[in-house]
């Protein structure tokens, strides 16, 4: 054999031996990324050769599949009232992907997940039986809160003080994922993506807005956990008008009668006196009253529950006329209904916040549990008297202030109203808020909810929390007790 022949023969030796080594470390070790790529259409031909497992309310289940008779994917998924459960479902569609439940737990409802799998079909791949995913969610409360929003645009979530379990959650407009879970669906996908009011986005979770008034009740607990006042009934050093702190902005209250001068936290939160919180805030400093706030849950970078809720924020790096502004849930404060469901909740609760969540148990196809979500991881957030002195006050703000909307006859009813400014000296039509809570002495039940109303088509006159969000709020804490 001459020199080139050999050379040639090494050459061609070394590419088959390079061949085989890029196959080995594709079949060995990139085989699984491969497969899970997004991109593998055989993946979504595997995803949808079978039917969907079935996300679970109040053991019914609120999706489905069915035979698509067309092309190379067997089933898509279908929705049982599609609209009502969108903000708790998501969405599982041929083409788009899954977001929300669908997307956290899609390898439990496609049959992929290995414990739903026995030794042998994990030797061969073989694809199980798909499981379940049980949610927390109240049918009833689910669905008076979607009644009472009706076409506003917002928000509504209703919590079990107790056991942090979501009862309800409620986006509008909203949206049914029936209409995108296929392949041939995207004229109403474009127009889901381009409409302004945004249908697709959970505000439940993922939309934070100023929080207004109803962040006064962080701004109580931080006067009373750190000693500014004794109690709820204590007078306060609030001068009305109230001049912010280096500045000649005078901050003014709603109602120029309103008895706020030297008011009680009692009687500021019955009237929502901005001169009181303001000066609170400003009195207290930023780093007391964002260490309370953190403490009801704001500044979490990561509140999945299981689907993870964006960040609500309380600022720093503030000067006092900005600190005080925050005593009135303004300046840059942030939040959305989640987090101040958390913090009516946790004040309901002794002082002790329980983690929210909407999802109670993962199953196999036989209704086995493969994950079970315990109710109960609880973090004392106040003392149980600074609690108990906020919950008077807030059923005070029902009973004789801003938010007589709520009551419910025979229960215990607390809540605090909102109306937050919007856009550049509030030019846009204000955010209506109400958080609360409610607890039935006969039955024991108890419930916390927020409600948020971006937009009602209101006059901006006509914005306020009692008048537009209290009666969301009231539908729901009225469901939760079975009232």
């Amino acid at each position: 054999m001459n020199r080139t022949i050999r050379r040639a023969s090494v050459f061609c030796l070394l590419l088959v031996l390079a061949l085989l080594g890029r196959a080995t470390w594709v079949q060995a070790y990139q085989a699984r990324a491969l497969a899970d790529d997004d991109h593998n259409r055989r993946k979504t031909i595997a995803q949808y050769a079978q039917p969907l497992g079935d996300i679970i309310v109040a053991g019914s289940p609120v999706t489905g599949s069915k035979g698509t008779q067309a092309g190379d994917l067997a089933y898509k998924r279908t929705y049982t009232q599609g609209e009502l459960y969108a903000a708790v479902t998501g969405y599982s569609s041929q083409a788009y992907g899954a977001t929300q439940l669908e997307g956290i737990y899609s390898h439990v409802l496609d049959g992929t997940d290995d414990r739903l799998k026995n030794p042998l079909d994990v030797v061969t791949g073989k694809r199980a039986a798909p499981g379940g995913v049980l949610t927390t969610i109240d049918p009833d409360v689910q669905k008076a809160a979607y009644e009472a929003l009706g076409d506003d645009k917002g928000a509504a979530v209703a919590i079990d003080p107790r056991t942090g379990q979501i009862l309800g959650m409620v986006s509008t407009p909203s949206y049914d994922p029936s209409k995108i879970s296929g392949t041939s669906d995207g004229d109403t996908w474009k127009g889901l993506l381009s409409d302004p009011d945004k249908p697709l986005t959970n505000r439940a979770l993922r939309q934070p807005l100023a929080p207004g008034s109803t962040f006064k009740l962080v701004v109580a607990s931080a006067a009373l956990e750190n000693g500014l006042y004794s109690s709820v009934d204590e007078r306060t050093d609030s001068p009305d008008p109230y001049t912010l702190p280096g500045t000649s902005t005078v901050l003014k209250n709603e109602s120029a009668s309103a008895p706020c001068e030297n008011a009680t936290l009692r009687t500021a939160l019955q009237y929502s006196c901005n001169n009181v919180f303001a000066k609170v805030a400003a009195d207290l400093g930023e780093d007391k009253v964002r260490a309370m706030a953190e403490k009801f849950g704001f500044n979490t970078e990561k509140l999945d529950v299981p689907v993870r809720a964006s960040k609500s924020v309380y600022p720093t790096g503030m000067d006092k006329s900005s600190t005080a502004l925050t005593g009135i849930g303004q300046f840059e404060v942030t939040a959305t209904p989640m987090q101040m469901a958390m913090v009516s909740a946790a004040l309901a609760n002794g002082g002790e916040l329980a983690a929210p969540h909407m999802v109670s148990e993962v199953t196999d196809s036989d209704g086995n549990a493969l994950q079970k979500i315990a109710d109960g991881d609880t973090k004392r957030v106040v003392s149980a008297s600074t609690a108990e002195q906020l919950r008077s006050a807030m059923v005070t703000v029902v009973e004789q202030g801003t938010g007589t909307n709520a009551r419910i006859d025979g229960a215990e009813v607390g809540g605090k109203t909102g109306t937050a400014q919007n856009g550049v000296g509030n030019s846009n039509t204000p955010y209506a808020w109400f958080t609360s809570y409610a607890k039935d002495g006969s039955t024991g039940k108890e419930v916390a909810v927020a409600v948020v109303v971006e937009d009602s088509g209101s006059a901006r006159s006509e914005v306020s929390g009692n008048g537009l969000a209290a009666p969301i709020a009231q539908k729901m804490m009225k469901a939760a007790l079975k009232r």
